[in-house]
């Protein structure tokens, strides 16, 4: 049985990710990217569907582990009776392959050890051939072929790789496992302790960038090293999380595949790196978005695979049990086919965001704004599956019509600031059009708030965006009436739930936690009514609930204190860069994008 979600840490080397656990066993890597398939996949069933654990053979008397300062680099620690002991875990930055480092260093007394090497491609389905070459075991199956080289002597039972060995203080013994296409030569081997000082380098110098935050700093700085492990180097996508199926409520059916790029993230993304000072991953990440929406507006999509990919079909693995019994566990996801009218606005923010804060703009750019534009002036009247990528019916989601006038908003924004061509006057038209109805049909006056969607009492806690994304001051009436209204109904223990659950609507049975976005945004809120030390409390409470490495899921149930959902998850954190800087420097989204 997996871990839980908590108890897990992130290592990558910008192509793929692996969840280390705190016992020492890696239980989830997919090869060769995000997106493949898995050859650990113990998180989401059992040891039989491939784990690597590197652990003391006798009981443990205490744990503890940290990030080497400003890395991706995890050094767990085990306290025995017979002394203590570090594993050192990392994926190679040098390699071009993906490569999973482990150094198993002795700090103190004889220590016992066992290792249990389970290797299971596509997903835990497939039992790969093994042999020994020369010190080293290659394990083939398909089209994947994983080299396993190890610093202690090992030896087959059944279908698994162990070996025993102690480890004495001052002494290191290396494990290597590198991944590469079974009908290629194998990458030469690599010296694990060289590369894991040559990774700890790498990380160090890019975290050298993180600003300082007033307070908040490592918290920041964790995010953003977060938020880099997340992206796909090859293109500069970001994927939302590197997992599948992690359950929003455990041995329920909210489980999904989180692989992929979603569109929705863009604008908070940018914002997060290019206040940060990462200018040339916010670059890259605009890049990747302009690549990925080219095509006919109409069939603008919510998200993409990591090179901009469009089918991301969803399948179900009948052979997996589940984290904890959740099923079923799907990859791909069927929210990509979902028309979800926000996006539109997210695309065309993101670029102005781009245009706005020294992102060198391409003339292909407002091009594609152009024709996005076009033809929003008519989708923006239509019904959509909306933010929560709901599976009833489509309906006039309040949020959804927000952002349609983000879009035009910012258009308008683009004409007046940069000196670019467009049909001002018709855009500022729709713009107005599209405000007034929503503050006329998406808002409930006998709620005192806005609601999910027209005509109806439902509270929706992406309401939390209308000022700051600008379309009402945060001192409106109608704003404060909203806020209050969430914090009445949406907050349990101080966190906020998306919104209030409906199996018609949701074409889902209702359960899951808090969402972490949500609070976040909350926060933003509390902070621009002036609310300060109110703000800064929710945000401190949200800080005390990340892992012990500083790490966060997208969810949080707070009856139970754990994480839930897919983990990391790249807009949790994205959200924390976000309010960090805006609590913290007085620099506010909302004041930063408010209509003229």
């Amino acid at each position: 049985m997996a871990l839980r979600i908590e108890d897990y840490a992130l290592i990558g080397d910008c192509r793929t990710a692996a969840l280390v656990g705190k016992n020492g066993s890696i239980d989830w890597l997919c090869v060769p990217r995000f997106d493949s398939g898995a050859c650990f996949a113990a998180l989401l069933g059992t040891a039989e569907n491939g784990r690597w654990q590197i652990a003391p053979a006798e009981k443990i008397r205490r744990i503890s582990r940290r990030y080497r300062p400003g890395t991706l680099v995890l050094e767990t620690e085990f306290e025995t009776d017979s002394g203590s002991v570090a594993v050192i875990d990392a994926m190679a930055m040098t390699t071009e392959t993906p490569t999973v480092l482990r150094l198993v260093e002795g700090r103190g007394g004889r220590v016992p050890m066992r290792l249990d090497l389970s290797i299971r491609f596509d997903y835990g389905s497939i039992v790969p051939w093994v042999r020994r070459t020369d010190g080293s075991i290659s394990a083939i199956g398909g089209p994947d072929m994983l080299r396993f080289t190890a610093g202690a002597e090992i030896r087959g039972e059944g279908l698994t790789t162990v070996a025993d060995f102690t480890v004495a203080d001052g002494q290191r013994i290396p494990f290597e496992a590198t991944w590469h296409p079974s009908h290629e030569p194998c990458p030469r081997q690599v010296d694990v302790e060289r590369a894991i000082e040559e990774t700890t380098e790498w990380w160090g110098r890019w975290s050298q960038g993180c600003p300082d935050v007033e307070g908040d700093t490592e918290a920041v700085r964790r995010s953003l090293i977060t938020l880099k492990a997340l992206t796909f180097a090859p293109t500069g996508g970001i994927v939302a999380a590197p997992t599948t199926s992690l359950p929003e409520c455990p041995g329920g059916v909210r489980n999904w595949d989180y692989r992929y790029c979603w569109i929705r993230d863009a604008t908070f993304t940018l914002y997060s790196l290019m206040t940060s000072g990462y200018l040339e991953e916010a670059r890259q990440w605009r890049d990747w978005l302009l690549r990925a929406v080219a095509g006919q507006p109409a069939e603008l999509q919510i998200m993409y695979g990591l090179s901009g990919e469009r089918r991301l079909t969803e399948l179900e693995l009948p052979w997996l049990p589940g984290y904890e019994s959740s099923r079923p566990v799907r990859i791909g996801n069927a929210a990509s086919n979902q028309f979800q009218l926000d996006v539109f606005g997210e695309v065309i923010d993101a670029l102005y965001q781009g245009r706005r804060d020294g992102i060198a703009p391409l003339e292909e750019g407002w091009r594609v704004e152009h024709l996005l534009l076009n033809h929003l002036e008519t989708a923006w009247t239509l019904p959509d599956e909306g933010i929560w990528e709901v599976r009833g019916e489509r309906r006039p989601f309040t949020h959804s019509k927000v952002m349609a006038w983000v879009a035009f908003d910012r258009a308008v924004k683009s004409v007046e600031q940069f000196q670019v061509e467009g049909p001002v006057e018709r855009w500022r038209a729709v713009r107005d059009q599209i405000h007034a109805e929503v503050c006329r049909d998406g808002f409930n006056s006998e709620l005192n708030a806005f609601v999910q969607s027209y005509g109806t009492n439902r509270l929706d806690a992406s309401l939390l965006m209308v000022p700051l994304v600008g379309f009402l001051p945060a001192d409106d009436p109608r704003v404060l009436g909203t806020v209050a209204a969430i914090e009445r109904r949406l907050m349990k223990a101080g966190f906020v739930a998306r919104y209030e659950t409906d199996p018609e609507v949701d074409g889902l049975p209702p359960g899951e936690g808090s969402f972490l976005p949500c609070t976040f945004w909350y926060a933003d809120n509390l902070g621009l009514q002036g609310r300060a030390d109110e703000a800064r409390l929710i945000f401190d409470r949200l800080l005390a609930i990340r892992n012990d490495v500083g790490l966060l899921a997208e969810e949080y149930d707070s009856t139970t204190g754990r994480q839930l959902g897919n983990f990391p998850q790249a807009f949790s954190h994205v959200s924390l860069i976000n309010t960090a800087h805006n609590l913290g420097r007085g620099r506010r989204p909302a004041e930063l994008r408010r209509r003229p």
